[in-house]
């Protein structure tokens, strides 16, 4: 939700609408996640995007819903054609997380701000964060996230810097409900790095983590979904529906195999609690200093910022990986594209005419 927070906020979106994306992002995808666990016997959590909720952010100023709709409709007709696996082998990775990185690095970035800024906020949630890191007997029982978080609340309180709305108090989920309209710059800039971010990354993710854990999840039958879902939740302003790779690793990870479907389904009823409440929760977060909200963030994306780059330099196609990580990083606009579609179509271009021979084979 932090990560949402400072997305929404450098977009210009209010309290509202945000309360919106987390329905659709919790109470909805909660429903379907439910049905899957159900059906399939399996732990499938399908929640939204953290990639896709990062790309969309410098988007979001001129953003349409029909992007949204675009992308779970390219989702779908891949899911159901059988397309997905294929195109998943097709697309080099390390570039992909190439431009993943260039994407996440601002908030890694928003960290070290809100250190200099709000020292006596951050400086305790990081501190709090790499001690129960640390100690492995303690972090399997108390998140270093949720440490951080804590302690972040308890510094915000303490120093008088919590302020919420007059007339702010208990409310449930009212969604906005967004009429789709089409632009075609947000289609090219938008729909397929997006599709990309979760079929590829999100999606690849959650099934690799699945399959460790000795389950076989049904990968056509989730791109559909995942598509599916992308559309009806984009109705509420939600980012794209995907199979979470972090929840799946936490509920997949203790228990009988074979009755950890019933994590996947407890997950979905939190979630659904949880997009039900979600305007009460926003006002509460959006009530706390900047800084806590980018230092909850920042921490919460550096593991994953540190697994972007490892994925992106440390084998083949890392030419092109730098050249979409510096693209991105630079976030120039051309054509009123963004630079993460820029970042992809340079990566690509670069990987296929120097590094055709890494891949072994015609991928590129």
């Amino acid at each position: 939700m932090a990560i949402i927070l400072t997305i929404a906020t450098r977009g210009g979106l209010g309290a509202h609408d945000v309360a919106s994306w987390l329905f659709g992002g919790f109470l909805l995808n909660g429903l379907i996640s439910i049905a899957f666990s159900w059906l399939y016997r399996q732990p499938l959590v399908l929640l939204w995007s953290i990639p896709g909720t990062v790309l969309v952010g410098p988007a979001l100023t001129h953003l349409t819903v029909g992007a949204f709709l675009a992308t779970g409709a390219l989702m779908l007709v891949l899911g159901l054609s059988g397309w997905v696996r294929r195109c998943m082998e097709a697309v080099p990775m390390p570039v992909v997380m190439g431009m993943v990185s260039g994407v996440f690095l601002r908030f890694a970035l928003d960290l070290v701000y809100a250190m200099r800024d709000r020292f006596w906020i951050a400086a305790p949630m990081v501190a709090v964060f790499l001690a129960v890191s640390a100690a492995p007997r303690l972090s399997r029982h108390v998140p270093p996230l949720i440490a951080a978080m804590i302690v972040g609340g308890v510094m915000v309180g303490a120093l008088g810097a919590f302020h919420p709305d007059a007339g702010a108090g208990f409310a449930l989920a009212h969604p906005l409900l967004h009429a789709p309209v089409f632009s075609w710059q947000a289609m090219v800039e938008l729909v397929i790095p997006l599709a990309i971010a979760v079929l590829v990354v999100q999606n690849g993710q959650g099934i690799a983590v699945l399959r460790a854990a000795g389950h076989h999840p049904p990968v056509n039958a989730i791109a559909s979904a995942c598509g599916a879902m992308s559309m009806i939740t984009a109705v509420t302003g939600t980012v794209s529906t995907c199979l979470t790779g972090p929840v799946n690793v936490v509920i997949s990870s203790a228990g009988e195999r074979q009755r950890q479907y019933t994590a996947g389904i407890a997950v979905g009823v939190l979630a659904i609690a949880f997009g039900l409440l979600a305007p009460t929760v926003t006002r509460l977060m959006l009530a706390t200093p900047p800084a806590f909200i980018a230092a909850l963030a920042g921490l919460a994306l550096l593991r994953v910022l540190q697994g972007t780059f490892t994925i992106a330099f440390a084998g083949r196609y890392t030419l092109g990986a730098l050249v979409a990580f510096l693209v991105t990083v630079a976030d120039v606009t051309v054509a009123n594209i963004g630079a993460p579609f820029w970042g992809l179509v340079l990566g690509f271009g670069v990987s296929w005419l120097l590094e055709r021979r890494d891949g072994g084979g015609p991928d590129l």
